[in-house]
């Protein structure tokens, strides 16, 4: 089976990459020549882990090609993904505008019978409006006749994991409107019923609702243990036993309470600002996720004010901040936590010394009068104040003595609760953490 994905950032070059690692004929598109050049001499322009082996593996048999015409994926393809970005807009508001461009692009060389897949994460009703795009823009070029099926397929890739995210994922969502559609899809993830992978097949708008909802339902969570993060420091409590009892109880999980920042990255923030607006544009208003766009902004500034009375005031201040990405294992500083901070930071007057393993040149293009350094060391040499904001792994197993040597001050800040109190304060540290 031959199939198109159109889009090679994170989502369409892992499913790319992915689907010919299940033996499929992929081809990727892009309009971004320097990238297809790129891609096509094996450098991988995202960080993710094993990505660059799945990439250069498949092309090498073959199977993934990288081409910059739409024309040529699409044409020999039964499957098109689109899997291009849907940034925010004004007021929460989704840009749908290359989406609608691929719609348009896929109808002016629509010659056989294709299905073709939302995979990007779009409002509900979205597939709709592809589907009037393709049929408007086929019949402009003579092809009115010819039948094609739109379908949803959310991704729910975590950066950092996405490959194995892909390869062994929780579940599988189809949203289709006729049965041809749904056979093709899931002949697609065959290779999937060994690990007996549950299949959730429905309609789109359903479908694409999954996607919302598992977001903002995420989103919630991340901030519900920060609010009583905060509360626990308040009354002397411990947000880390707080919440592994509460993620015992089966009903509430373990996963995503642990108390930090507050969610960043190209998801959670966007996604939730998206189903707030177009929930209101359809006269449905959601209270419980416009409070968690509201915490989850509060909690950065909460994270600053920690800082600020940690060092008595950032002003005139060295701060030396590890992690400038959203979350570990990726480059990605989209919606950063770290990179809010690092901002604030400087806006109070303080001079930042920053250090992260894969995002700096990312951060580099975004920030302004930062010191960059070649690693935590360096970075906490001479400054007033250590600042924990990514909880890279590298980042547990530091010498602590040789970073207290390097501080002017002993102080650490610790926004990802990567360290023990007790062990910080043996050493001669001010440690803060979150909720502790």
């Amino acid at each position: 089976m031959n199939v198109a994905v159109i889009g090679t950032g994170y989502v369409g070059l892992v499913t790319g990459a992915c689907f010919a690692e299940f033996g499929l004929r992929v081809t990727c598109v892009d309009t971004d020549a320097d990238k297809i050049a790129g891609l096509n001499a094996g450098r991988v322009p995202i960080y993710e882990p094993r990505l660059d082996e799945f990439v250069r593996r498949n092309a090498d048999a073959g199977r993934l090609r990288f081409v910059t015409d739409v024309r040529e994926a699409v044409e020999p393809a039964l499957v098109v993904f689109i899997a291009v970005p849907t940034p925010s807009g004004e007021q929460g508001t989704t840009d749908l505008s290359y989406v609608d461009d691929v719609a348009r692009a896929i109808g002016e060389c629509l010659y056989g019978y294709k299905v073709i897949v939302t995979k990007s994460t779009v409002p509900v009703l979205t597939a709709e409006r592809v589907r009037q795009i393709v049929a408007a823009s086929a019949a402009a070029a003579g092809r009115a006749e010819v039948p094609f099926s739109v379908c949803s397929n959310p991704e729910f890739l975590r950066e950092g994991s996405a490959v194995d995210d892909f390869m062994r994922p929780d579940r599988v969502v189809i949203g289709a409107e006729d049965e041809r559609a749904v056979e093709i899809l899931k002949d697609l993830y065959k290779p999937l019923d060994r690990l007996e992978v549950p299949f959730v097949t429905t309609n789109v708008a359903t479908a694409e609702m999954i996607k919302h909802a598992s977001n903002a339902f995420l989103a919630a969570k991340i901030t519900f243990v920060n609010e009583i993060a905060n509360l626990c420091e308040r009354v002397g409590a411990d947000v880390h036993d707080v919440a592994r009892a509460m993620g015992l109880d089966a009903r509430i999980g373990r996963q995503f309470l642990h108390p930090g920042p507050g969610y960043g990255g190209s998801c959670f923030p966007k996604d939730t600002r998206s189903l707030v607006r177009f929930s209101q544009d359809l006269g449905v208003r959601q209270r419980v996720i416009e409070a968690v766009i509201e915490a989850n902004e509060a909690q950065r500034e909460r994270m600053l004010a920690k800082i600020d009375e940690m060092t008595g005031g950032v002003g005139g201040k060295t701060l030396a901040v590890l992690g400038l990405s959203f979350k570990p294992n990726t480059d990605d500083i989209r919606s950063s936590p770290a990179i809010d901070v690092v901002r604030g930071l400087q806006r109070r007057g303080a001079h930042v010394r920053a250090f992260d393993p894969q995002a700096m040149r990312n951060a580099a293009a975004e920030l302004a009068e930062v010191s960059f350094c070649k690693d935590a060391y360096d970075a906490a040499q001479g400054s007033d104040a250590l600042v924990l904001a990514t909880e890279w792994s590298e980042f547990r197993g530091l010498d602590l003595r040789r970073i207290r040597a390097a501080l002017l001050r002993p102080v650490v800040i610790d926004m990802r609760n990567v360290y023990d109190r007790s062990e910080m304060e043996r050493l001669g540290f001010r440690y803060s953490g979150v909720g502790r």
